[in-house]
């Protein structure tokens, strides 16, 4: 029996590989002697640089940035053999950088991204894959532009203060002390997504993702309409508009800046670390694969890891259950994706902090509980394998 094992961190909790680590634990139970192939996943957000770096070496960096509210934080970024540098936003300016009552989304801001940039770039790099997700701001990538050299102006020349509600303040952008090297594209920069939302209206980043990082409903309408305004000035400015271009949208607009001023290219992040970490080929005479995520719903679909793998998993022939933290109540759309099962973790009721605490015990118990599921399928009359229970 062959079983691969291909999850996203569980966000807050646990990291990909030990999520992976917890579910190979759980199925070696009751199958001791399975072979278990551990590809552990992500999709551009927190965890993909650590991915990366497992599958092709290279060398963890780290650079002091501003925070999302301006605390100085400790960013790692990885430098690749081949030269070339892959960055999470959300090791500058992530959601999980602040405490919950911290939480500021209209001040939040992504210079960190920006200053992050800075230090590859001037590590020697031609070539940076961005990993966006997971950022507690929502500024449109303002504060990455500024820290790049680009000055956003107010009407009385000042440059705007941080975060996405100053952007309706806007009134003029100059480009010219944006760093020569981006000008003159002489560095390529790739965006690994894991949405294809566009920057605003009733699906773009404030109104989805604005709620995640605590904006109220008051707060989601001036971030949409502070973005829209930030997106006439750059069309106005650079003479054509991204604003609608999918994925623009990702990690509180960070998508937008990075395409409509740095002309990155777009990727699906999942299809980007499948590649890098040889998922296809590891599906290869596969029994079965389990993915999962800290939580799983409709949002899923655009882009999200479980989906991303499940699709490759379709395309060898491989069946594919996912593992969640929660399970949001239209969860049951991802079946018509290539998901086969869905399974939540907890046990019961229980507190937030009580799941985060105990994910790895709850991956492996239930891990264990499907493993047991899967022996009495195979002995069931009219199964094709016969295999007797190893319970």
């Amino acid at each position: 029996m062959k079983v691969v094992i291909a999850p996203d961190s569980f966000k807050e909790s646990l990291c990909a590989a030990q999520v992976a680590a917890a579910i190979a634990r759980g199925w070696a139970q009751v199958y001791p002697d399975a072979e278990l192939v551990l590809r552990p996943m992500a999709d551009g957000g927190e965890g993909t640089v650590d991915v990366v770096l497992a599958a092709l070496g290279g060398e963890r960096r780290s650079t002091p940035v501003c925070g999302p509210l301006g605390a100085p934080v400790e960013a790692h970024w990885g430098l690749l053999a081949d030269g070339s540098a892959v960055i999470e936003a959300a090791a500058a300016c992530g959601l999980h950088l602040l405490e919950p009552a911290e939480r500021d989304v209209c001040r939040a801001s992504s210079r960190g991204l920006g200053e992050l940039l800075m230090a590859a770039i001037d590590a020697g790099v031609t070539r940076i894959v961005v990993g966006l997700g997971g950022s507690a701001c929502n500024d449109g990538g303002a504060g990455m532009l500024q820290a790049l050299g680009v000055r956003l102006l107010n009407a009385r020349g000042d440059e705007l203060e941080p975060g996405g509600a100053a952007l309706i303040g806007l009134d003029r952008i100059d480009l010219r002390y944006l760093d020569k090297r981006l000008q003159q594209v002489q560095v390529q920069v790739q965006v690994a997504v894991d949405v294809n939302n566009p920057l605003c209206g009733p699906g773009g980043a404030s109104a989805v993702f604005g709620p995640q990082k605590g904006a109220s409903a008051d707060q989601v309408r001036l971030l949409d309409a502070a973005l829209a305004h930030f997106a006439d000035c750059a069309a106005q400015t650079l003479g054509q508009d991204s604003r609608d271009q999918p994925g623009v949208g990702a990690a509180g607009g960070l998508g937008f800046a990075l395409k409509a001023f740095l002309a990155a290219a777009f990727c699906p992040g999942v299809e980007l670390v499948a590649r890098v970490t040889g998922l296809a080929d590891a599906l290869q005479g596969a029994d079965l694969l389990i993915t999962g995520e800290g939580r799983l719903d409709s949002q899923s679909l655009h882009g999200k890891t479980p989906i991303g793998v499940a699709r490759i998993a379709r395309q060898a022939g491989v069946p594919v259950v996912a593992l969640a933290g929660s399970l949001g109540l239209d969860y049951q759309t991802l079946y018509a994706a290539g998901i086969d099962a869905a399974f939540s973790l907890a046990p019961g009721p229980v507190t937030l902090s009580q799941a985060l605490s105990h994910t790895a015990a709850e991956l492996e118990a239930r891990t264990c509980d499907l493993a047991r599921l899967w022996s009495v399928a195979r002995c069931a009359p009219g199964s094709r394998q016969t295999h007797s229970s190893p319970v």
